[in-house]
């Protein structure tokens, strides 16, 4: 046994996501057979079919999380006469490296994704691939699939094409630092700063961004806030844990990605070949959700309606930002999960309810998401003039699996953030905490403290608390092995 106040270290959370893992059927390491298909693999993607485009000198540059090192895409964008903007999205061509039904495809499709716990990313490909030889990194040329379009001032997308192309990335930016700059608080990234008419680039991407934000929310786009913190590791040691913060240049890559997806979608409906759908239907449990707001004092419309419940959400979030990420994840669990679905060309699409949107694909980040890789060779594939390369009977027992495996990785993720939080927290035992109630069952109740952000059961003196109450609570457990933190609370506080 560990000493009472906690011994646990990194490696403990390590072998915990493994254990996780392997439970509910994923593979946490690459089996042999991959390892032997690395070693043949000699260089990035090479193609020398003469309809390859090169777009090389395009000012192309990634943003994404400040320790990511599988770059999926890049973006570049230009103004075109009357208001209109050209936005060119290069996504990773990473089955010029990874062919179909050879083992690290199989590992691939085992996983369906990258699993990111904190103390371990366990990645769906070799990293000799996913952060080199298959990643857009910075002054290297790669293979890519360039998505095309031209966007009106009304931020409707009035034409989209697809290509093949070398493309290059002329700067690795990350999120929080382009976001700072973006709002007037921080300088532009040095990264950015080498590179002449980059910072114009930023900005007419981020005007891009948010014109498309707007016309989204426009349209019912549900902005929901779910509770999804992150530790902070100094070697072996935990010493934080964070809530992600959604900021501007966050927002900025969501936009051009959520636009892609739709132009991907639309491409293969228009080359007349199933595809793989990322769907939301509308909510099964839609009066369940009426019967919340009506706890609000605000009625929604008996049928399912994303504009009213965005306008409800958007209103509970001026109201309440303390709660909110709770009041979200009521909604989210009452909205269901997004899944993958087949859909037939031709058919009426069942879109996805929380995006607003009627068609949408999952097709931006082929070296971290398996139905992405898919999708890709789908285009590939329709722009060669050959045949889609998954059969109906493949594509349909791929969404089932795709969807299963999320929830699983989904799953094994919140264990190991238990584990994490329980990691932080195990020398604080005795101590007090500023938290709010998060949930209440027959006999249980939950709770959220706020500094650091974690969640646990109050085992003593909370019977009866009304969900959203604020109060004083004290650490009276944090099992690591189990993922399991106790509070008892230690009198009410606040109106809340």
């Amino acid at each position: 046994m560990r000493g009472r106040h906690g011994h646990h270290h990194r490696s403990d959370l390590v072998r915990i996501a493994i254990e996780a893992l392997a439970e509910r059927g994923l593979e946490p390491e690459f089996p042999a057979a991959v390892q032997r298909q690395l070693q043949g693999i000699t260089g990035p993607g090479r193609d020398d079919d003469a309809r390859i485009q090169d777009l090389r000198a395009r000012l192309w540059c990634s943003i994404d999380n400040d320790d990511s090192r599988d770059l999926d895409q890049l973006s570049v964008c230009e103004p075109l006469p009357g208001g209109d903007l050209r936005v060119f999205v290069a996504v990773a061509d990473v089955d010029a490296v990874v062919a179909k039904d050879s083992a690290i495809d199989r590992h691939a499709w085992t996983n369906t994704s990258s699993i990111y716990t904190s103390a371990r990313v366990f990645p769906m490909l070799p990293e000799r691939l996913s952060t080199d030889l298959t990643s857009l990194n910075p002054g290297q040329d790669r293979l890519a699939l360039v998505t095309e379009m031209v966007i009106a001032a009304d931020a409707t997308i009035t034409r989209a094409s697809v290509c093949r192309a070398w493309v290059h990335n002329h700067a690795q930016l990350a999120y929080d630092a382009v976001s700072a700059w973006l709002d007037g608080e921080g300088a532009l990234p040095e990264a950015a700063a080498r590179v002449a008419g980059l910072d114009t680039q930023l900005r007419l991407q981020d005007e891009l961004a948010q014109r498309l934000r707007a016309r989204r929310h426009e349209r019912g786009s549900l902005e929901l806030e779910t509770f999804q913190p992150r530790a902070v590791f100094e070697d072996e040691r935990i010493v934080d844990i964070r809530q992600q913060v959604h900021n501007r240049a966050r927002q900025l890559i969501e936009e051009l990605m959520i636009a892609t997806n739709e132009c991907t979608a639309r491409q293969l409906q228009a080359a007349g070949v199933a595809s793989l759908r990322r769907v939301v239907r509308s909510p099964e449990r839609w009066l369940r959700i009426v019967d919340l707001a009506r706890e609000y004092g605000v009625q929604l419309p008996a049928e399912p309606d994303s504009k009213a419940l965005e306008a409800f959400l958007a209103e509970r979030h001026r109201a309440d930002p303390l709660r909110f990420p709770d009041l979200s994840l009521v909604v989210v669990k009452l909205m269901g999960p997004g899944e993958y679905i087949v859909e037939q060309p031709g058919a009426e699409p069942v879109g996805h309810f929380g995006l607003a949107i009627q068609d949408y694909t999952h097709s931006t980040a082929p070296n971290r998401r398996f139905p992405d890789l898919v999708s890709l060779r789908m285009v590939k594939a329709h722009l060669a003039g050959r045949a889609s390369p998954y059969s109906l009977a493949e594509l349909t027992a791929l969404a089932r699996h795709c969807t299963a495996q999320e929830d699983a990785i989904r799953k094994a993720e919140r264990r190991v953030r238990k584990s994490e939080a329980a990691l932080l927290l195990e020398s604080r035992v005795g101590e007090s905490f500023d938290a709010v109630v998060t949930g209440s069952a027959e006999a249980d109740t939950w709770v959220r403290i706020l500094t650091p952000p974690a969640e646990g059961k109050l085992v003593a003196g909370g019977h009866g608390l009304a969900v959203g109450r604020r109060l004083r609570v004290k650490l009276v457990r944090a099992d690591v092995e189990r993922g399991f933190i106790d509070f008892a609370a230690n009198g009410r506080e606040g109106r809340g």
